[in-house]
């Protein structure tokens, strides 16, 4: 097993534990489920929702579940692990999206929403700043219930899925900066932290998020200078206590945010809005004033960028050069550690789908877990989101009405 990695819930004794009323009742309810795993046709896309070990929880629960060939190579997870854990492999897309369950990383393109049958149920990210209103509609007239990774919101009001990902990004990021600023030709040949002697690396990260706090952990264990900027000041308290220092931390004041991009040798975009899309914060005229061979990670690109002169980059060519610094703008940046990245998704994915089994289908789950209905922005192909509505003239209802209405 890998440590810290591996660490989902076994529900078998939990019917041990109930009187046999309770058990009679839980058998009852429970549901067969068959869960398609597609392989990505998105080619940035690296990550898979479910690894072989929740396969094999599912399958010991009674599930069916169905593997596309390949869907896991990306994440260093060959088909004869999942078949080992009692997974189907598949050839066929078709057969996927047959399933009750779909479960994947990138949003439904056409082709998928064509193989797609008639009210199933989808999981996945939805990226709303690069949807289209067909999009919707075409799920719409499939009658599919689609759960939306972005959107589930915990009673504590956080986002769980974003959370855990956001985590492995934070870090990521700065990993990222340290590879590019030491690199001949994109960077300056420095080493990111501090020495003894020899003046620290400093680090200016936008946003005290889940991204900007773990960014900035993992800087400042480097050795380096932190500097973090946001205009919630609830949130910079808590990034000073998290991370238990006296870090420099500041609302965005205009004079303060330009002298310390000026002297940045990294600089982190970490804006996040749930509403999906941000203004970019940093101008071009400013970006033109920093140091030749500093660094900028726009963690929010797939939301707009923080940076005037941000534009999407992909894995394979991720950095380009403007006014002497270099950018780092790919959308998905947890995709380039894909197989942690995946066991992060399946560790939440995995008890919701079991969960689902034992409640008798996915919408008796929506029912009763608050976190899982505020994820879903269409219920059997109505949509349920106000925001989206507004956004693409689309009429929306309660998802807490629909499921009287429907039950």
């Amino acid at each position: 097993m890998e440590s810290g990695q591996r660490s989902f819930p076994v529900f078998s004794h939990v019917e041990s534990l109930m009187p046999k009323e309770e058990k009679l009742e839980l058998n009852k309810n429970k549901q067969v489920l068959t869960i398609g795993i597609p392989r990505e046709a998105n080619m940035q896309e690296n990550r898979i929702a479910l690894v072989p070990e929740a396969v094999g929880l599912l399958v010991q629960a009674g599930h069916k579940v169905l593997i596309e060939t390949g869907a896991g190579k990306n994440a260093h997870f060959p088909d004869n692990e999942y078949s080992e854990a009692g997974g189907q492999i598949v050839h066929s897309s078709s057969e996927i999206y047959k399933a009750d369950i779909i479960i994947k990383i990138s949003p439904l393109n056409d082709e998928e929403i064509d193989l797609l049958g008639s009210r199933k149920t989808i999981f996945s990210s939805l990226n709303l700043t690069t949807r289209e209103k067909s999009f919707f509609k075409k799920l719409i007239n499939k009658k599919t219930t689609a759960i939306a990774f972005e959107f589930i919101k915990d009673k504590t009001g956080s986002f769980p899925v974003l959370q855990s990902i956001s985590e492995i990004v934070g870090r990521t990021s700065i990993f990222l900066a340290s590879d590019y600023l030491s690199h001949p030709k994109y960077g300056k040949g420095a080493m990111l932290g501090g020495f003894p002697g020899i003046t620290p690396t400093e680090v200016v990260i936008l946003g005290a998020g889940t991204v900007g706090e773990n960014a900035a952990r993992t800087a400042m264990n480097m050795g380096a200078q932190v500097k973090v900027f946001d205009n919630n000041i609830y949130k910079l308290r808590r990034i000073q206590e998290k991370l238990n220092s006296k870090i420099f931390t500041s609302i965005f004041q205009a004079k303060v945010l330009h002298k310390s991009l000026k002297i940045a040798d990294v600089v982190i975009g970490a804006l996040h809005s749930h509403e999906g899309s941000i203004q970019y914060l940093i101008s071009e005229d400013i970006v033109r004033e920093m140091k030749n061979g500093s660094i900028i990670i726009d963690v929010s690109i797939d939301q707009g960028g923080c940076f005037e002169t941000s534009h999407p980059t992909k894995h394979d060519d991720p950095v380009f050069i403007k006014h002497g610094v270099t950018h780092y703008c790919v959308p998905n940046i947890a995709s380039r550690v894909p197989r942690t990245a995946s066991y992060a998704l399946s560790n939440f994915f995995a008890p919701i789908i079991l969960s689902a089994g034992e409640e008798g289908g996915i919408e008796n789950l929506l029912k009763r877990n608050y976190s899982l209905s505020n994820g879903a922005f269409l219920y059997n192909g109505i949509l349920t989101k106000r925001h989206i509505g507004n956004l693409y003239d689309i009429p929306f209802q309660d998802i807490d009405l629909l499921m009287v209405a429907f039950h």
